[in-house]
């Protein structure tokens, strides 16, 4: 069971920050083996959803609000720390992420910018793919909506 976190960038910690860039390097440059720039001057606008568990960081995810980066409200970043993906961590995830959004941006419209791999993933938290297969740092993506 993970214990969820709700922060805007200047509520953060810098231990906690440090946690964030840590968990997301470890998945997406390391793990995905992508050299990209992933300190992109967006989390100062975003919302940080961190999940915890006895191990510490372990899940996380940031939401913007409508026309930040999406004409919708969106998530990004979703992560899972590997060792615990067969924990189902990433359902628990999504479901805070699409309730936080709905509670304080008043909003039921969400984009994301999706892996294509993990399709039936946001498929079964209500997404429908809206794009073609497109490159984001030589990563297959496609763009999803839900609308709840």
């Amino acid at each position: 069971m993970l214990i969820f976190k709700i922060k805007r960038f200047n509520e953060l910690s810098t231990q906690e920050l440090y946690q964030i860039l840590q968990l997301r390097s470890e998945v997406f440059v390391v793990e995905q083996n992508c050299v990209y720039q992933d300190i992109d001057g967006k989390d100062e606008k975003a919302l940080h959803v961190l999940g915890y568990n006895e191990e510490g960081l372990v899940a996380y995810s940031r939401l913007f609000a409508p026309g930040l980066y999406f004409e919708n409200a969106s998530i990004g970043r979703v992560i899972v720390k590997e060792v615990f993906r067969d924990k189902k961590f990433g359902h628990d995830l999504m479901k805070i992420s699409i309730e936080t959004i709905k509670q304080i941006f008043d909003t039921r419209f969400i984009t994301i910018s999706a892996q294509q791999y993990l399709k039936k993933f946001y498929e079964s938290h209500g997404f429908v793919q809206t794009s073609e297969m497109y490159l984001e740092d030589d990563i297959p993506h496609i763009e999803m909506k839900r609308i709840d």
